[in-house]
């Protein structure tokens, strides 16, 4: 889609990837494809895109290497021997996890070492999420084979007969209610993609199982707004985070749990892997995403264009959110944030559209208010409360081909019809050309950091 003009002055910020040969379009994430910008000729545009994270040029190997070389435990072979069971945890459809390159090899190293195929469960961490039906299911897995030959099940937080009850932590007193079939299964995987989290700092490891593969009550109390407006719970943080820390001593509670970890590029091509003790592995995941995740911007912009990445994290309203947190850092007091999503499918669940409404009834102030005392959160109303951070600190204009006008209306922020004309708009609004882009979404966190700092 063509949205007229060109950029008179572009800086590329630690990307590869030129916006093109003559500098007047940049490609922002949205649905399956990208949705081509021209920004305007009299914009002092400046794209933000991650550092060139390396690629795997063998996946395969690297894989097989990551279960020989493991991170603080016994290689997988090692581990499975003597085992009867095995469970391994898959992220849903919301993570674009590469499991075409690891679910077989790790299947098969099992059935090598002596479980039975039959003993071997995968298990969809849907959260509260919606389940997956068959196709979506055979989306996710991405291999035939391990779609015809093992069980997969999906999590359901609100089947009690399905959960374990293992108490409360120590801490904060958050239930500790997960899953049966990982909590008693006799060899314990949790696999996902660790990328920056808007909560908990990071994605992945011990997140896979809470909120995985939770109870609702353990979902609604880690959503809480003791939790959401603690200044730690943010992206790329973990230190002192009360989510992570609440996530560390569940997964302590469950026992012996081992953990896949994978970071992808921008065009989701495997950059690491690693497999390992769930704790350590995921730090050592961490440790190398963070050098690549967060990129250091020179100044804030009165205009800031950004996206929820492109499928499949931009098939809801619900999911879109994400990208309007992540660059609030660089977006200058009062500023527009103008965001590109596509919401496939929609505004998202009825819990979440409930929580909308009353935004939209209650206003900013009152709707927080209205959660601040809670000691569980309703389902999905922690995606609004998480709205109101960039709705405190600008406007937010939201360009989208997937909602109907009653469901526009809902998401509480201001609709356009073009991402070129909101530029043009925003920048006399604000008399500053200076426009930021991220065609990457919540994949990439920009940070304030003045020059001489």
């Amino acid at each position: 889609m063509n949205l007229g003009g060109y950029s008179r002055d572009v800086d590329v910020l630690s990307g590869r990837y030129p916006v093109t040969s003559d500098h007047r379009r940049v490609g922002l994430l949205y649905g399956k494809g990208v949705l081509e910008l021209v920004p305007p000729e009299s914009a002092d545009v400046t794209v933000v895109r991650k550092p060139a994270l390396p690629t795997l040029g063998d996946p395969a190997a690297a894989v097989r290497e990551a279960f020989d070389r493991p991170v603080s435990s016994a290689s997988l072979s090692v581990l499975a021997q003597g085992r009867t069971s095995a469970c391994i945890v898959i992220c849903d459809i919301t993570r674009p996890v590469p499991n075409q390159l690891f679910l077989r090899p790790m299947v098969e190293t099992l059935v090598r070492s002596g479980i039975p195929l039959g003993a071997i469960t995968i298990l969809v961490a849907n959260g509260l999420h919606r389940e997956g039906d068959a196709a979506e299911i055979a989306e996710i897995v991405s291999d035939p084979w391990v779609v015809d030959h093992v069980r997969v099940e999906g999590h359901r937080a609100r089947d009690r007969a399905s959960l374990v009850d293992l108490g409360v932590t120590a801490t904060r007193g958050t239930p500790i209610v997960l899953n049966r079939l990982l909590v008693e299964a006799d060899l314990r995987i949790v696999t996902g993609l660790v990328e920056p989290h808007f909560m908990a700092g990071w994605s992945g490891g011990r997140k896979v199982v809470a909120p995985g593969v939770a109870g609702e009550k353990t979902i609604r109390t880690f959503h809480s707004a003791r939790f959401m407006e603690d200044p730690l719970a943010t992206q790329c943080n973990l230190a002192g985070n009360p989510l992570h820390e609440e996530q560390l001593e569940i997964v302590r509670r469950v026992g012996e749990l081992y953990a896949l970890n994978t970071v992808v590029d921008e065009e989701r091509q495997l950059s690491y892997v690693n497999f390992g003790e769930i704790e350590q592995s995921h730090l050592d995941a961490v440790d190398f995403v963070a050098r690549f995740a967060a990129v250091d911007v020179p100044r804030r912009f009165h205009t800031v264009v950004t996206t929820a990445a492109g499928y499949p994290l931009d098939t809801t309203y619900y999911q879109t959110v994400k990208g309007m947190v992540t660059p609030v850092d660089i977006l200058a007091p009062g500023g527009t944030l103008i965001i590109a999503s596509e919401c496939s499918e929609g505004l998202g669940s009825s819990d979440f559209r409930a929580s909308q409404e009353r935004l939209v009834d209650l206003g900013a102030e009152a709707f927080l208010a209205s959660v601040s005392a809670k000691p569980l959160a309703d389902i999905d109303e922690w995606q609004t409360e998480m709205q109101l951070k960039p709705m405190r600190l600008g406007q937010i204009q939201l360009y989208t081909t997937g909602l109907s006008p009653d469901e526009l209306r809902l998401t509480g922020v201001e609709p356009v019809p073009s991402v070129h004309d909101a530029i043009v708009a925003s920048m006399a609004r604000h008399d500053d050309t200076g426009v930021a882009i991220i065609p990457e979404g919540p994949y990439v966190i920009p940070r304030y950091a003045a020059t001489g700092q």
